[in-house]
């Protein structure tokens, strides 16, 4: 029989109070509640708490303070990650970042869900869908991504975009919900 977590990485119905995800969820509330206080002039120390807290942190993962997450390890940073201040990721399930990728401030990163029936939300158990956030991709300040959005190589998210369906690449994407503007040119 699946565990809890790992009913919660495939997309199945969960329990979140299961003793196993709520230990991890602790543990990366302890490293978050230290890393959002280490002096901003110790970027070493920083990098060092996003290595512990990641499932992966690529080179040049700069992440300001404060920081949020549910767990950290299901978060998978490729090289040159900047995200501004207040960015959270509610990582019940994969995120995948690739490389030289923006996060505006306040952007949040929501893999999880609930069921949309009434009577099946109340019973408890929740889903999580893993979100894709391609190479090169500039997310404008308040920008939310819901579950289970991939988006493109080279994409632009207009700042307060919900993104609740895939964004092909090599697009500007704006507004709520998010849909394509207009194609950029590649170089």
């Amino acid at each position: 029989m699946p565990s809890e977590l790992e009913k919660m990485l495939s997309g199945e119905l969960y329990v979140a109070a299961d003793p196993q995800l709520v230990e991890m969820r602790v543990n990366a509330r302890t490293l978050l509640s230290q890393y959002n206080t280490i002096p901003f002039e110790q970027t070493g120390k920083r990098q060092e708490m996003i290595g512990q807290l990641f499932g992966k942190a690529g080179k040049n993962v700069d992440i300001q303070p404060p920081f949020y997450c549910d767990y950290g390890s299901h978060i998978f940073a490729s090289d040159n990650l900047f995200m501004n201040f207040n960015c959270v990721v509610l990582d019940c399930a994969a995120v995948k970042i690739g490389d030289n990728v923006q996060f505006g401030p306040n952007v949040q990163i929501y893999t999880a869900t609930h069921p949309l029936i009434a009577a099946e939300r109340i019973k408890g158990p929740e889903l999580a869908y893993a979100i894709t956030i391609g190479h090169n991709v500039w997310l404008g300040g308040g920008t939310i991504v819901c579950p289970k959005v991939t988006i493109g190589d080279n994409t632009t998210i207009g700042a307060g975009s919900v993104v609740t369906k895939d964004v092909p690449a090599n697009v500007f994407a704006a507004g709520n919900p998010c849909r394509v503007i207009r194609e950029l040119k590649t170089q």
